[in-house]
């Protein structure tokens, strides 16, 4: 597996690498005939990027779309990490609903934890080939959060998140062994704010502290940063 970090001068630059990068991947796997599955995350530098993806290169319309987590709020809510990237590019490119793999909502008859678990029924058993990670200022991706029990969860593919530190507070979230069950992870983090959590992930630190440090793609880790997210390495 490869660990490589590339750092570009500022947000819009990040996004727009993002953008292209993203769109590359798919293309290659397209044109080796295979159908891509890829991992979505939410936070504004991910919107940023999604809002700069075209259509040319890619028949998007033939992408298998997953989310690495979501807030457990009603389907169209503007929280959800898919109705953003529905806003942002899923809509506007015309991935069609068949495509487009979003973890249940609150309101569908289903506990959280219920959910989670039809979730994980719908996972793919092969790798996703690009799993996008947001990584927040405390160090966590996805809906794993340091000190919380779901980080040492090795059989369920998906889990349940109540407390969430961050709001809202029930979530549902993919686990490690989802996660890492990707050829390629792509960290995606801009600003100054997390820049000690990146310094944490990449250097000294722990999975408790820093959830960040478990995830990882089967062949490639890829840091994508800012210069301020960056500045403490």
């Amino acid at each position: 597996m490869t660990l490589t970090q590339e750092v570009y001068p500022d947000a819009p630059a990040l996004a727009a690498a993002i953008a292209e990068r993203l769109t590359g991947r798919i293309a290659l796997i397209q044109a080796e005939g295979r159908r891509p599955k890829v991992v979505l995350t939410g936070g504004t530098i991910a919107i940023d990027a999604y809002e700069l993806i075209e259509s040319e290169l890619v028949d998007w319309a033939a992408v298998d779309f997953y989310w690495g987590d979501e807030r457990f709020v009603p389907e169209g809510h503007a929280d959800r990490n898919d109705q953003q990237a529905r806003d942002a590019f899923l809509d506007r490119l015309g991935v069609p609903a068949s495509s487009i793999h979003s973890m249940p909502a609150h309101g569908c008859d289903l506990s959280t934890a219920e959910a989670a678990d039809q979730y994980a029924a719908a996972l793919p058993p092969e790798p996703f080939d690009v799993t996008l990670l947001g990584v927040g200022p405390d160090g966590h991706v996805a809906s794993l959060f340091p000190g919380f029990a779901q980080l040492h969860e090795s059989e369920r593919r998906a889990v349940e998140v109540f407390d969430s530190p961050k709001p809202p507070p029930v979530r549902i979230s993919l686990t490690y062994p989802a996660i890492n069950n990707s050829d390629a992870v792509w960290f995606i983090v801009a600003g100054e704010g997390k820049a000690d959590a990146v310094a944490r992930a990449l250097g000294d630190g722990t999975l408790e502290d820093t959830p960040a440090r478990g995830a990882h793609g089967i062949s490639e880790t890829t840091w994508l940063l800012d210069e301020s997210a960056a500045s403490r390495l």
